[in-house]
């Protein structure tokens, strides 16, 4: 095909994932520095567009004003309508992003396949077994024009300030078997009390403000706690994440965010591989995991095996302190 002149790129529905997205958008505008690039996204990330890489048109997805699949087809109509696109990288592996892109008539309409897409998809490709995420989104791409590419780095624009050595703490997940049980949260803040003098944050939606509240209430010591749980609104915390040096944190999407704004993130993996989906810049990160139990590494939302996920009840308080004193001593000598 000739040179393509508007390109559209359905966004992954998940935090993390869309997050992990940053490094398809900085490849695809490479590989075509003269299209106009137009990303779509689920209402309640859109905010993230505005620390996105660099980007033309914006349509907003509400799932709830356009649901089921006559409500993606209809979308992607309307848009159809607005404008003509060369081709729509469609990046959620969904049935419904797959209408979608066929009803908005691309020339070239590429994702992966799965189920029936492949028949809505003008290129459709088998995705490879083991890559990390934002190698898969890339691989896309690869196969796409059949060159092999260097994956760019995952980034969020982060305005610069000065971090202070502060912890951010979130033991919330969207699944419980990578959320910290409560009781095993409050341990790991009370050691981490016992043993260092910055502040501590706790962070949450709105929609898990009563956990939160639940650990903090029950804490040996609150001196220098702060509970910012349901107190911050998205860009607020995103501010919050980018100003701190070191964010202590479950398998979740503000492990991403923080690690693609430049925080040292360390990440407490229960369940999930990490291999596939830890925060993609290693340089960073820091990785705990158990490793002592036969279900390790699973994919579950819910601990099949045990109820509660031992893979983080059983981690060890003074290991996870002392990565955290390990890297805010690093920090102060940076």
């Amino acid at each position: 095909m000739n040179q393509p002149q508007h390109i559209l790129i359905r966004l992954p529905n998940w935090l993390g994932d869309m997050v992990m997205s940053t490094a398809f958008v900085k490849a695809v505008a490479q590989q075509y520095p003269n299209a106009t690039i137009d990303v779509i996204a689920k209402k309640g990330i859109d905010f993230l567009l505005e620390y996105f890489p660099k980007h033309h048109q914006r349509f907003i997805f509400n799932k709830e004003e356009y649901a089921g699949l006559t409500g993606a087809y209809k979308f992607g109509k309307q848009i159809r309508q607005q404008k003509k696109y060369d081709i729509f990288f469609c990046l959620p592996d969904s049935i419904s992003s797959a209408v979608m892109a066929k009803a908005v008539n691309a020339k070239k309409r590429v994702g992966y396949k799965k189920e029936l897409r492949s028949v809505l998809l003008t290129n459709a490709y088998a995705k490879k077994k083991g890559l990390h995420r934002v190698e898969e989104y890339a691989d896309l791409l690869n196969q796409f024009i059949n060159v092999e590419i260097k994956t760019p780095a995952v980034e969020l624009k982060n305005s610069p300030t000065e971090r202070k050595n502060a912890v951010i703490v979130n033991i919330n997940s969207e699944a419980s078997s990578r959320r910290l049980p409560a009781k095993k949260a409050v341990s790991i803040i009370n050691t981490l009390r016992k043993n260092i003098t910055e502040e501590i944050i706790l962070v949450g939606s709105n929609k898990e403000i009563a956990f939160v509240d639940e650990v903090f209430n029950v804490l040996e010591n609150k001196n220098n706690i702060t509970n910012q749980a349901g107190k911050t609104n998205l860009n607020q915390l995103l501010t919050l994440l980018g100003s701190c040096n070191v964010m202590l944190t479950t398998d979740s999407g503000p492990a991403h965010v923080a690690n693609a704004l430049g925080t040292h993130t360390i990440v407490l993996f229960g369940a999930g591989n990490e291999n596939n989906t830890a925060p993609y810049n290693k340089i960073n990160r820091s990785i705990i995991r158990l490793g002592q139990l036969a279900c390790e590494p699973c994919v579950n939302n819910i601990c099949k095996v045990y109820g509660t996920p031992e893979c983080l009840v059983r981690l060890d308080e003074n290991v996870i302190t002392q990565t955290v004193i390990n890297v805010l001593k690093n920090k102060t000598n940076d």
